[in-house]
């Protein structure tokens, strides 16, 4: 692909980043750890290394499709040259929580603490995803009617189109077939965290619900998801208080007691040692009660 200005689009209101696209040929827009109050996606298209996101170090190489949800810290330590494209857009641009039952990508693409934050891509979704972007680079480069709405519209179909990519390549078909003996348990888990993470916040708890030894499960937990079972319950609960600061107006007070906090403050420390940001400059910087305006 051939490198290109990048292309920016500009929130009128308050002058903030709405919609980006742009081209890379190293690792130097990644060499440090990025914290972007905005979604950010990449399809690298060459060149690998080592991806650290969350808790977690993953190795990639070649084409993948990488997907990061504002203030979700990542970096890229490369051990080849890399090159690719850049997407990034605010929710106040392109909300996924309000339109999850169009596109599907909360919890698949994006705030999916089950699965590595990439999936590999073959030629042919190279060359879909790329005319995508061609087509959204054409309509930034050319103002028109309606340009947000068609740009949003191709965002969709780029969203969706990732979305059953990631489906395709189910964590637990390929657990299935590589042999891992506990799919039952992994599966369990995920059904029992999604179920009582407002109200159970220790691994031993969750050891006790599926009858199983805390040592045992931490040991199937960190083999199979790269993280700790600590850390996968903070990352959950983060994941709900962001949505609940973007979508609602509630007092971040309200927000942790749903959560399982009585104490705001706790909340408060807690939200920021993992998301590097106040529970007040999330919500001022990405986005408040959307969902209510």
């Amino acid at each position: 692909m051939q490198t290109q200005k990048p292309l920016t689009l500009v929130d009128p209101q308050n002058g903030n980043l709405a919609f980006k696209i742009f081209s890379y040929n190293d690792d130097s827009h990644f060499d440090h750890v990025q914290r972007n109050n905005y979604y950010t996606v990449i399809i690298n298209l060459s060149g690998g290394g080592k991806l650290k996101s969350d808790f977690s170090t993953y190795d990639f190489s070649g084409q993948v499709l990488m997907c990061f949800s504002p203030y979700q810290p990542f970096m890229i330590n490369a051990d080849d040259d890399l090159s690719g494209v850049i997407l990034n857009f605010h929710p106040d641009f392109f909300c996924i929580h309000l339109h999850q039952k169009e596109v599907a990508c909360n919890g698949v693409l994006f705030n999916n603490i089950y699965q590595p934050p990439f999936i590999t891509l073959a030629e042919k979704d190279i060359a879909s995803f790329l005319n995508i972007i061609e087509q959204m680079q054409i309509e930034m480069q050319n103002a028109a009617l309606a340009q947000y709405e068609l740009l949003i519209s191709y965002l969709k179909i780029f969203l969706i189109n990732g979305s059953r990519l990631r489906v395709e390549q189910s964590p637990m078909a390929s657990a299935e077939i590589s042999g891992l003996k506990e799919p039952f348990v992994l599966q369990s888990l995920k059904n029992a965290l999604e179920e009582n993470f407002k109200t159970k916040h220790s691994p031993a708890e969750y050891a006790d619900l599926l009858n199983i030894s805390p040592k045992a499960l931490a040991k199937i937990t960190k083999n199979h998801f790269n993280k700790t079972l600590t850390n996968m319950i903070a990352e959950r609960i983060v994941i709900e208080a962001k949505r609940e600061l973007y979508l609602t107006s509630k007092p971040v007070k309200s927000i942790a007691y749903e959560l399982g906090f009585n104490d705001e403050f706790y909340f408060s420390r807690f939200f920021k040692n993992n998301a590097d940001v106040s529970p007040q400059l999330y919500r001022e910087t990405v986005g408040f009660a959307k969902a209510e305006a």
